[in-house]
């Protein structure tokens, strides 16, 4: 993770995944759909690196952190034990999560921007962005990936640990890259608000039939994604990352990203209450309609998928781009509407624990990697089938991170900026 409506414990800021006070979620006004959405999507974050040692076709473990350059930063621990079920989660994961993370992350910049004016906006992303990006960079990066390095050929040690980091000419951040990217775009915005202090309006305009004609906004919305995906999907393709020192993002889905962070903005200017997120609007209403047309499309790119990958499959590459990059973006849309569609409906009430979750999702965002990485060492060589890996990888990260963040949360100057 507008305007004049209630606000979720962003603070009408952007996804951190959050960053404000404790006592913001006991607030009349917390959106408690957007809030329990939030931390939905920072346990799917969890929930999908927990696993990714674990997916069937997984590429082998490499004997050198160098001899595989472009997956030993996502596959940090590999293991014998595979299951073609994690493959499709992590699959529907990576059609949506990010996305809709930079959607929710827009929802609450315009009114944050109107209310503080640019040079507050700009300290308050630096203070809760980029003072977490820098722990995560200097601290809890290396101590993830250090299990990689220790199934690399011996003998090891933290020197020879060291060079081998300083031999990969960048600084590997982790999952923490999204948090550069969304303050590279919350700095782009605030200098576009100082040209354009209107931007945010005209951004609404957009949105403004949305609650009573969610099908066109999103059509508009996969319509532009569609554009901008496209032409970055021919030039660098799928798997293509740009790095620069410890800032990271994936290449073609950058102008992607900016698409549902703009249309974020768009919503929350328009007003929650009155727009597409409204909880008595079509969106919500039509709930089950969303979920299976996003179940169907979904089911409909992994078939392609398939035949791409087939050993008969011809296409050329102009086509494969096309239709790739089109399934991609209707997926993206598909399934992100059928979220908000759900948590607007159906999250109304509130529970401690879904609130306690929705306190901690930034710190445990932040932190978990390295938990991840270890927990998968640990049971490396067990003999437990990798279904089972899965969930207990993921069930000590998510009581870890939640615990630690919790924990660190409790100190004064911790809780000012998580």
């Amino acid at each position: 993770m507008a305007s004049s409506a209630p606000s979720t414990r962003l603070g009408s800021e952007s996804f951190e995944p959050a960053h404000a006070q404790p006592a913001d979620v006991a607030r009349p006004g917390y959106n408690v759909a957007l809030g329990y959405l939030r931390g939905f999507l920072v346990v799917m974050v969890l929930a999908h690196h927990s696993v990714l040692a674990y997916i069937d076709g997984a590429p082998p473990q490499a004997t050198s952190l160098l001899a595989q350059p472009y997956y030993w930063r996502a596959f940090m621990v590999v293991d014998h034990q595979q299951w073609t079920g994690f493959s499709l989660f992590t699959g529907f994961n990576d059609d949506f999560f990010m996305s809709l993370m930079f959607f929710v992350s827009g929802l609450f910049v315009w009114s944050s921007l109107k209310r503080k004016g640019n040079a507050s906006f700009v300290r308050e992303r630096l203070r809760r962005l980029g003072i977490p990006f820098l722990l995560a960079a200097a601290v809890i990066a290396p101590i993830a990936y250090y299990p990689s390095y220790l199934l690399t050929a011996g003998p090891h040690s933290v020197g020879g640990y060291i060079h081998v980091w300083r031999s990969f000419g960048d600084w590997p951040t982790g999952p923490a890259w999204f948090i550069s990217l969304l303050l590279a775009f919350d700095l782009g915005v605030a200098a576009w608000f100082a040209i354009a202090p209107n931007f945010g309006e005209m951004l609404g305009r957009l949105t403004s039939n949305a609650r009573e004609h969610p099908v066109r906004f999103f059509l508009l919305l996969v319509t532009v994604s569609t554009a901008v995906f496209i032409p970055m999907l021919a030039i660098f393709g799928a798997m293509a990352w740009t790095s620069v020192g410890p800032f990271q993002f994936q290449t073609a889905r950058l102008f992607h990203y900016a698409v549902y962070f703009l249309a974020g903005i768009g919503v929350g200017a328009y007003g929650l209450e009155r727009g597409l997120l409204a909880p008595d609007g079509l969106l919500a209403r039509h709930w089950m309609r969303w979920t299976i047309a996003s179940l169907v499309v979904f089911a409909m790119s992994v078939v392609f998928m398939l035949i791409v990958i087939s050993k008969g499959a011809t296409m050329s590459p102009v086509l494969l781009n096309i239709v790739g990059g089109l399934a991609y973006a209707v997926t993206c849309g598909a399934i992100s509407f059928a979220f908000l569609a759900l948590f607007v409906r159906f999250a109304t009430r509130r529970r401690w624990i879904y609130d306690s979750l929705s306190e901690n999702e930034y710190g445990m965002y932040i932190i978990h990697y390295m938990f991840v990485s270890w927990l998968q060492l640990a049971i490396l060589n067990s003999s437990m089938p990798a279904i089972e890996k899965g969930i207990l990888v993921f069930a000590g990260v998510l009581l870890l991170s939640w615990g630690s963040s919790a924990a660190l949360r409790s100190i004064p100057a911790v809780s000012r900026i998580v």
